[in-house]
């Protein structure tokens, strides 16, 4: 399986445009830091002696920081140069390692992940998100930006998932080397990459950015005549980011152990195969749109997935458990690149940017609230965070398609038409 999707992932990225290209390695850069960051913070927060409240603020402004640089990049982010706006974004990010890296202050942590150049996610990181959407969808066209945006996703996946194995690396250091330095030390490594990134982000050529409108004809707000449209599915993807918070991956770690007494070393087990199965289905969801059309794909593999969903607390063995996790992980995740294509290919050009920075920060203003309900609905019944998981998200399946299977896509593949 693995050789398959890395020569597909090989055979797509040929294809791609030079920057297309490169806007792909300046991700899989980053998505390697978060990868290894995001399992990083959470035990240096804990051995530097933080207090449960003090973690909940630094998260909380690493959460916030995305939803502000998400809504400035939007705004700003064409009028300063997505170029440019990249580059100071790795630039921040350079920031955030060296203060990560020495800093014992909540103070000091919180304000520079206020700057959203930090992410706990390696598929959805904010502004970064933003821009490399709308440059990908300028390089790319029909098909191409389907393969390219399923492609933009596996190698985010795959990048992290190594960054993620890659922190366990301090601990196996010390076995051979008594100086090796603490593990808060090692946020350093995100300076390297954030001016690999920064580096890459130099190279782009001036096709990635926005064909601004002369200043007389610009709206002083970053969307226009797609605003109702937008607006709609930003409502909507929160929706479906809500119900996904009630089961997040440490969540569903947690009720396995619970459930059925796994052990540390099967769960690693379990989530590294879903890390696998995450990135073949985002390569899978590109040709399934090329057949079947963006929004076809987006709703009928979700709507299966919530059912599996559903199906695991009546799962009589932790076998069958992580059958049925696998199972919704391979349909589940292939509304990832759909999504973002048929955002991309429902606005103007022009708009490409702003309509990404608002339906990625919606997703990320609602999901919080998620995998808090998600402990007090646990208390009520065992397994009902599932059920109310799979709920949510089917609802939202059955409205997207009622409000958008007749709105045309000037891009949609002919194919795409058959019924």
């Amino acid at each position: 399986m693995r050789d398959s999707w890395c020569d597909e992932i090989g055979v797509t990225t040929s294809r791609l445009t030079r920057d297309a290209q490169r806007i792909l390695w300046a991700q899989a850069v980053r998505a390697l830091a978060y990868g290894f960051g995001a399992v990083l913070l959470g035990a240096t927060l804990d051995r530097e002696g933080f207090s449960s409240g003090e973690v909940g603020l630094v998260l909380a402004a690493v959460v916030a920081g995305t939803v502000v640089s998400s809504l400035a990049v939007g705004r700003w982010g064409d009028r300063w140069g997505r170029r440019r706006s990249y580059i100071a974004l790795y630039l921040a990010l350079a920031v955030t390692g060296v203060v990560f890296a020495f800093s014992d202050q909540v103070w000091a942590l919180s304000a520079v992940a206020l700057t959203g150049a930090v992410s706990t996610e390696v598929v959805e990181s904010g502004a970064f998100t933003s821009l490399e959407q709308s440059m990908l969808a300028t390089e790319l066209t029909g098909q191409e930006r389907i393969r390219g945006f399923g492609t933009y996703n596996a190698v985010a996946t795959a990048a992290g998932s190594v960054g993620a194995l890659a922190a366990g690396a301090p601990d196996l250091l010390r076995r051979f080397w008594s100086g090796t330095p603490v593990d808060q030390r090692f946020f350093l490594l995100f300076v390297p990459a954030a001016f690999a990134g920064a580096a890459v982000a130099c190279t782009l050529s001036g096709r990635v950015e926005a064909a601004l409108r002369p200043r007389d004809q610009r709206r002083t707000a970053g969307l226009g005549q797609s605003r109702p449209a937008v607006l709609r599915l930003a409502g909507l993807f929160a929706v479906d980011s809500f119900g996904g918070g009630f089961v997040v991956q440490s969540f569903i770690a947690y009720w396995f152990a619970v459930q059925f007494d796994a052990s540390t070393g099967v769960l690693g087990v379990i989530f590294f195969v879903v890390g696998v199965l995450q990135t073949a289905s985002f390569l899978a969801a590109a040709r399934l749109a090329e057949r079947f059309g963006l929004l076809r794909t987006m709703v009928f593999t979700h709507l299966p997935s919530n059912a599996l969903l559903v199906a695991i607390p009546f799962a009589p063995s932790l076998l069958g458990a992580a059958l049925l996790l696998f199972g919704r992980t391979a349909l589940a995740q292939m509304d990832v690149p759909t999504r973002q294509a048929y955002v991309m290919a429902l606005v103007d050009p022009d708009e490409r940017t702003p309509a990404a920075a608002v339906t990625n920060t919606a997703r990320y203003v609602a999901r919080p609230a998620g995998p808090a309900l998600a402990g007090v609905s646990q208390s009520l019944a065992f397994g009902l965070p599932f059920f109310l998981a799979g709920a949510i998200k089917s609802a939202y399946d059955v409205v997207l398609w009622r409000w958008f299977r007749a709105v045309p896509l000037p891009e949609e593949p002919a194919s795409s038409a058959r019924t």
